[in-house]
C-alpha cells in the first residue's frame, strides 16, 4: 500500500467507494431512524449529494487536498481535507476505506499524512467529525484511538 495525492482518473472508483462505505448509514440507520419525509428532505438524494461533493473535493487552489491509498494498483481508501489558514485550522472532510482493506491500517496511515500535510501548511490543529449512532461507532473508536477528543453535540429532527 502506498499513498499518493489524487488525480482526476481516481473520481469514478472514489465515488464508488464512498457511496459504498456511507450507503448501509443512510439506508440502514438514517432512514429507519428519521421516516421517510426528513430522510428524503434531508439526504434523499445522498448517492449525488456524495457524487457532486467528492468531485469537489480536491482544488489545492482552494486549500482543499484528497490522499489516495493504493493498494494492488486500486484506490483502496482515501482522506480529503480542507485548510483555513487564517485559523491555522484544518478539517477532514471525509475518510473512506473500501470495505476489503479496513482493518489494515490504512485508515491510520491516511490520517497520519494527511495531518502531516497540515501541520507542513501551517495548521496547528484539525477537526474530524462523525456521526453518533450505531453505524458510526467504529469511526468514534478509531478517531479516539489516534488521539482526537469527543465533543459532546446533539442534532435532533423533528416533522412538523
Amino acid at each position: 500500500m502506498h499513498i499518493r495525492s489524487y488525480v482526476d482518473a481516481d473520481l469514478a472508483r472514489l465515488i464508488d467507494l464512498t457511496i459504498d462505505t456511507f450507503g448501509p448509514f443512510y439506508e440502514e440507520s438514517f432512514r429507519p431512524l428519521v421516516g421517510e419525509l426528513i430522510f428524503t428532505r434531508q439526504h434523499g438524494d445522498w448517492r449525488g449529494d456524495y457524487r457532486t461533493q467528492v468531485a469537489g473535493l480536491h482544488d489545492p487552489a482552494a486549500h482543499k487536498y484528497v490522499a489516495v491509498a493504493v493498494a494492488d494498483d486500486v484506490p483502496a481508501g482515501y482522506v480529503a481535507w480542507w485548510l483555513d489558514t487564517a485559523r491555522r485550522h484544518a478539517t477532514v472532510e471525509l475518510l473512506a476505506v473500501a470495505r476489503e482493506h479496513r482493518g489494515a491500517g490504512i485508515a491510520t496511515a491516511l490520517c497520519e499524512h494527511a495531518f502531516a500535510a497540515m501541520r507542513a501548511a501551517g495548521a496547528e490543529y484539525v477537526e474530524i467529525g462523525t456521526g453518533g449512532d450505531d453505524f458510526h461507532a467504529p469511526a468514534r473508536a478509531f478517531y479516539e484511538s489516534i488521539g482526537c477528543v469527543k465533543l459532546p453535540v446533539a442534532v435532533y429532527f423533528r416533522e412538523l
